[in-house]
């Protein structure tokens, strides 16, 4: 999944277990389906909760 605003995707590295084996890992952004006024029109976009906390604090200054 990919933030429409901010374009945040996957970020990849490993589980390091305590005998030090490495497999791989995959950490998704937190996103979530969201409407978003956008030049006077309602749309929706998957973002992420970093840029819906970002988006509402504009709206509301």
């Amino acid at each position: 999944m990919k933030c429409d605003y901010c374009g945040k995707t996957p970020q990849y590295g490993h589980n390091v277990s305590h005998s030090k084996r490495r497999t791989n890992r995959r950490s998704e952004p937190n996103c979530h389906p969201a409407r978003v006024l956008l030049d006077g029109k309602s749309t929706r976009l998957s973002l992420c909760t970093r840029c819906l906390r970002t988006l509402s604090k504009m709206a509301v200054a």
